[in-house]
């Protein structure tokens, strides 16, 4: 059976290859406000759809004008470490024929070897190598299981890796003060709630007192979950516009 760090590792690997696309659409999208949430108005473009398999590694790129440095700094940084950390556990366990599809094989000055396939590919071998597969064929096997310590050290840079995407995507866990957007029913502050494996939604901090057309959290708050913050958007640019108009003449 696995151990346990094993499979957090894995679970760490899987949050950045779902995430991936984003990042790197966000590479090439100026950075955005806390409102609306990301997921709302930073999701892939049906009519530019992002095919992460199509490309080329981050470090393999020339970025000559990104529109978010910070995405591509962290992208950059995730790619070396996942990279470099699948050399590290190469050069422990696999044995591997040199023409078997599953091996990694090691960058030279003159070819990127596994890095040419990406992200994907190597957060992929890094997962089958922290989870011990290929190992239970004996002398044939193209892969030893790995020792404790490597483990220990995939799952650290792997945890590291996973926090700094969700943090740069803004999908950490976190609450948020909706910069300058009360609540449209009460003029109460509103809170963005985010987190790596939900939903974002948004409380109004006025509690039982405001009448927003929505359900309670057991604290009394006022909440729109997922499904209904379409229409807190809608009534928040309805209030904005409302505002900006200019005063009818008598």
């Amino acid at each position: 059976m696995p151990h346990p760090l094993a499979h957090q590792a894995a679970a760490h690997l899987a949050t950045i290859r779902q995430h991936w696309a984003e990042l790197l659409l966000a590479i090439e999208t100026p950075p955005a406000d806390v409102w609306p949430p990301r997921q709302l108005t930073h999701t892939l473009r049906p009519d530019d759809p992002l095919d992460v398999t199509d490309r080329a590694p981050l470090v393999l790129r020339q970025h000559p004008a990104p529109l978010n440095l910070d995405a591509l700094d962290t992208g950059l940084a995730i790619e070396r470490a996942v990279f470099d950390l699948a050399d590290t556990l190469a050069a422990a366990v696999q044995r591997a024929a040199l023409d078997d599809p599953r091996r990694w094989t090691y960058r030279s000055p003159t070819d990127p070897g596994s890095r040419a396939y990406g992200l994907h590919w190597a957060a992929l071998y890094v997962e089958g190598r922290v989870l011990d597969e290929d190992t239970e064929q004996g002398i044939e096997a193209p892969f030893t299981p790995l020792p404790e310590h490597l483990l220990h050290e995939a799952h650290r840079v792997a945890e590291q890796a996973a926090a700094r995407l969700l943090r740069t995507l803004g999908l950490d866990q976190r609450t948020t003060p909706v910069p300058d957007r009360p609540c449209p029913w009460c003029r109460g502050e509103l809170l963005l709630h985010t987190g790596p494996d939900e939903a974002p939604s948004v409380t109004c901090s006025t509690g039982p007192r405001c009448t927003a057309p929505v359900p309670r959290t057991p604290a009394g708050r006022r909440v729109w979950e997922w499904h209904a913050l379409p229409a807190l958007v809608a009534a928040l640019d309805v209030v904005e516009q409302h505002e900006e108009a200019p005063p009818v003449a008598a």
